[in-house]
């Protein structure tokens, strides 16, 4: 797999995959591989990973074996609030910044813990991400208040750490602020759903679904259009308005990026978010 190109994460999830199935099943016998999967009380898209899994070995290993398609349903994820990721951010020390970053670019925390200083520019606020598996590599610009975080961790740390690290710093984080308010909602918002806040955002605030799969690294349309199913959140509602009566002031509006709403008694109404 190595030599095929596979990420050394996809080998060892490859490998940890195969060691569970070898715990019940013959490895040498597809037959029973595949009516061991088939029999596996998990959902269809874990059961399909246990297929390509064992694909790689018989591959391998010369073994004949014609890989079962389970049907996967893609789940609409619930997308947490600004303000409930923000109870956790606020409540991390070292980890801050990178939860900051990851809630700011949508990067995945596997993408993130790549990414080295010299794949910074600290002056403009500019972050360079290597794309993970069939990603592709993205720029991002960072606002003021991250970079000045961003700077304050490298004259710390060296490198971002690994992502089960990062996960589990979150989780640790998480359960922390969910338990001092005591509300266990919050228990339910992953790290991966900083990427989904991200990208749901995004759309809001564009609507521009050809930018957000460029953002997210997708290479397939679909994958992104998720995200136009999503609710949008009241506090990302507010809007500066603006009226025009002539094409000048319609077309400065416009440079400013305004959109046009709707014409009452001859004037016409533009508006931007805050």
């Amino acid at each position: 797999m190595k030599a095929n190109g596979h990420a050394e994460s996809t080998i060892k999830d490859t490998n940890i995959l195969l060691t569970v199935l070898s715990r019940t099943a013959d490895l040498t016998n597809p037959e029973e591989v595949k009516l061991t999967i088939a029999n596996m009380k998990i959902q269809n898209a874990s059961k399909e990973n246990y297929a390509k899994a064992y694909t790689h070995l018989a591959r391998k290993s010369q073994i004949q074996w014609k890989r079962p398609t389970y049907k996967t349903t893609r789940k609409i994820p619930i997308i947490p609030t600004r303000e409930n990721i923000m109870k956790v951010i606020s409540a991390s020390k070292k980890y801050a910044t990178i939860f900051k970053i990851l809630m700011e670019t949508g990067l995945m925390p596997y993408e993130l813990s790549h990414v080295e200083q010299k794949d910074t520019d600290l002056e403009r606020g500019i972050l360079n991400a290597r794309g993970y598996k069939t990603h592709y590599s993205r720029t991002f610009k960072l606002t003021q208040e991250t970079n000045a975080m961003l700077k304050l961790y490298f004259a710390k740390y060296t490198k971002f750490p690994e992502s089960p690290s990062m996960q589990e710093a979150w989780a640790r984080t998480r359960n922390k602020v969910a338990n001092k308010l005591q509300d266990p909602t919050l228990k339910t918002i992953r790290l991966y759903d900083l990427r989904h806040y991200y990208a749901t955002m995004l759309y809001d605030k564009t609507r521009d679904i050809l930018l957000v799969k460029q953002q997210l690294g997708h290479h397939q349309i679909e994958t992104t259009m998720i995200y136009t199913q999503l609710i949008h959140f009241n506090e990302e509602q507010n809007y500066t308005v603006k009226t025009t009566t002539n094409i000048k002031e319609a077309t400065d509006l416009i440079e400013h990026g305004f959109e046009y709403i709707q014409e009452i008694d001859g004037i016409r109404l533009y508006r931007k978010r805050k």
